[in-house]
């Protein structure tokens, strides 16, 4: 069993605490639902699944939302939602990047772990996370699509509602914290792997 060393346990703490912070600055999308916010919490991640493996950046996710549960006012639904779909997203990029570590690996892997995020959130959601928030939080459902129908009358159930909405949504919002990390990953690669300029 390969020993998890200090470093590794550190930064993976401090990702952590970064995405925490992350998660409190949401930004709403007038062409999405009031209650679908963007957030680059999944930002340390995913840098820190590129830098120590998939592991981490799940751990990181992780950390996160046991954070966020603390001042969470979705009973804990919303924090699973979030891990479940951050984890899709680290795991596949994690796991493709330590195979081909160049930039083209890089945007090889975090384009496969966008869609894979994208695609997992229009099950997820609608099998398990919104049945959460009708019966935990007592949020009908019929309250829930008329939120979606307010943008767009035609749509005219749940299931619908995430395919047109919530999966475009949420692979733009892997690209854009993808591109991010693209910008800021080989500048901060030498403190991530202790290594001086």
């Amino acid at each position: 069993m390969k020993k998890i060393s200090a470093r590794t346990i550190t930064i993976t703490a401090v990702m952590g605490a970064i995405a925490f912070i992350l998660q409190f600055f949401e930004i709403s999308i007038p062409i999405i639902p009031a209650f679908i916010k963007l957030d680059f919490s999944d930002l340390p991640a995913l840098i820190a699944a590129f830098a120590l493996g998939p592991m981490s950046g799940t751990i990181v996710c992780a950390i996160k939302n046991l954070l966020h549960l603390t001042t969470s006012s979705s009973a804990g639904v919303g924090e699973v939602a979030n891990f479940v779909f951050a984890a899709a997203f680290v795991i596949p990029a994690g796991l493709l990047y330590r195979r081909h570590r160049s930039k083209k690996g890089a945007v090889i892997a975090s384009l496969a772990g966008a869609a894979v995020m994208a695609i997992v959130c229009v099950p997820v959601n609608y099998f398990a996370i919104y049945p959460l928030y009708y019966s935990v939080l007592g949020f009908p459902e019929a309250a829930i699509l008329g939120m979606y129908q307010l943008i767009l009358p035609s749509v005219k159930n749940i299931f619908e509602a995430l395919l047109i909405f919530n999966l475009p949504f949420t692979f733009v919002k892997g690209l854009l914290v993808s591109a991010i990390t693209m910008l800021v990953y080989k500048p901060l690669s030498p403190l991530l792997h202790g290594k001086r300029n």
